[in-house]
């Protein structure tokens, strides 16, 4: 066992349950599409998450350190993706035929672990702090990656369900309306703190 697996479990705690893009996103996606519609984000952002920290295990941490650029240009295609998503959730209008679509794909939620500034960050620091070569390599790397799937997992359905039971209360268009507009503003807000 890692010594140091309750800082670990703690740290991935706080940064996965804290509102950010991915939870945003799972937010609106369970409020207008319900559960099922918000499986491929479900796993899109869980095993892209899980697959950023493997990768960032087996050693892309180096490329990070090699050529600090490579979080800038991310924290700036994240940002100007998560504006794109934050206007398409703003100006989403909720019809039958926009309920029968998938409102988020796997290989875009996948993909976008990859460029999400606050996860890229949260993965660096957690894989550069707690995971070092020796003999307890595999058996660190293995336990920093396990958690990583838990937390990311759990969290993100736990945001798809409170905006699933927000929808209890979406008696009119205007609140699914407002519900949106705050869903956008809390995507660009969350923009903010790749910048502080």
């Amino acid at each position: 066992m890692h010594p140091e697996i309750l800082s670990i479990a703690l740290f991935w705690f706080v940064t996965a349950y804290t509102p950010g893009p991915n939870n945003v996103v799972a937010s609106y996606s369970g409020f207008n599409f319900g559960i099922y519609k918000t499986i491929p984000h479900i796993l899109g952002v869980t095993l892209g998450f899980t697959s950023l920290v493997f990768f960032l295990a087996i050693g892309l941490t180096n490329i990070f350190r090699l050529f600090p650029i490579l979080q800038i240009i991310i924290k700036y295609l994240g940002t100007l993706f998560l504006i794109y998503l934050a206007i398409k959730i703003a100006l989403s209008t909720i019809s039958k035929d926009n309920k029968k679509k998938n409102p988020v794909r796997f290989i875009e939620t996948f993909l976008f672990q990859f460029l999400n500034p606050k996860g890229v960050m949260v993965a660096v620091i957690v894989v550069s702090t707690y995971v070092e070569l020796g003999e307890n390599y595999l058996n660190y790397a293995t336990q920093v990656i396990f958690t990583a799937f838990i937390f990311s997992f759990t969290s993100i359905i736990l945001w798809t369900f409170l905006g699933k039971f927000l929808r209890k209360f979406a008696t009119n268009d205007k609140f699914i309306k407002f519900f949106n507009y705050a869903m956008s503003v809390l995507l660009l807000l969350s923009i903010i703190t790749f910048y502080i």
